[in-house]
């Protein structure tokens, strides 16, 4: 059996201010950074074979911390770079609403059938990054852990699961938060969805999904 943990990157400022992030490398915050250390605590009694990473730093900020705990190298890969928000990245949710009403309210309603102006389509996010689930089940049978972001973590879900992008706010993903699948005979199984107990001490109220 495989089993396979995915990992949101901890909170940047950028979480806070409610601020499109995509794929510009906006680092983490000092929550973020405690948040990551949590999260290394709590799966410091898994005998974790592998971690795979986005390039983009708040991802590999987290990786790395879980990393360190388990004495492995952190092994970065685009395929599970964050979305590419296109023209969005950068702006404020209040601006994007502003901007593209047509097309923000299409993403609160179908995001399945949107593609931002320079940016990509969820689709594209579900091939690239169920590609690289589909190589890893294949050469690890321990655990993997794989850290990324809302978006990719949220079709990551769906597509294990066997339901398509238009089911993707049915799923939430916060700062943080893990969810986990076994891999076995073929089939993914959800053990575990958007876990975030091990962020109690901070004694912080979770960001909403964004």
């Amino acid at each position: 059996m495989t089993e396979i943990i995915l990992a949101r990157h901890g909170e940047t400022e950028w979480n806070v201010e409610e601020i499109f992030r995509g794929q510009v490398d906006v680092t983490l915050n000092e929550t973020g950074v405690r948040q990551a250390q949590l999260l290394a605590q709590y799966l410091a009694k898994l005998k974790v074979e592998v971690i795979y990473s986005s390039p983009l730093q708040r991802a590999v900020q987290t990786a790395t911390v879980v990393a360190h705990q388990h004495h492995l190298e952190v092994s970065i890969t685009p395929a599970l770079i964050d979305f590419n928000f296109g023209q969005w990245q950068g702006l404020p949710v209040p601006v994007v609403k502003s901007r593209y009403p047509e097309l923000f309210a299409e993403w609160a309603s179908h995001p399945d059938l949107v593609k931002i102006p320079d940016g990509e389509s969820l689709k594209a996010v579900s091939d690239r990054a169920m590609a690289l689930v589909d190589e890893v089940v294949t050469k690890y049978t321990g655990t993997i852990v794989l850290v990324s972001h809302r978006v990719v973590n949220k079709v990551l879900t769906c597509a294990l699961l066997g339901l398509d992008n238009s089911r993707f706010w049915n799923i939430r993903m916060d700062t943080c938060g893990i969810t986990t699948f076994s891999y076995e005979n073929g089939r993914f199984i959800l053990t575990k969805h958007n876990d975030t107990s091990f962020l109690k001490p901070l004694e912080k109220t979770p960001l909403r999904d964004f």
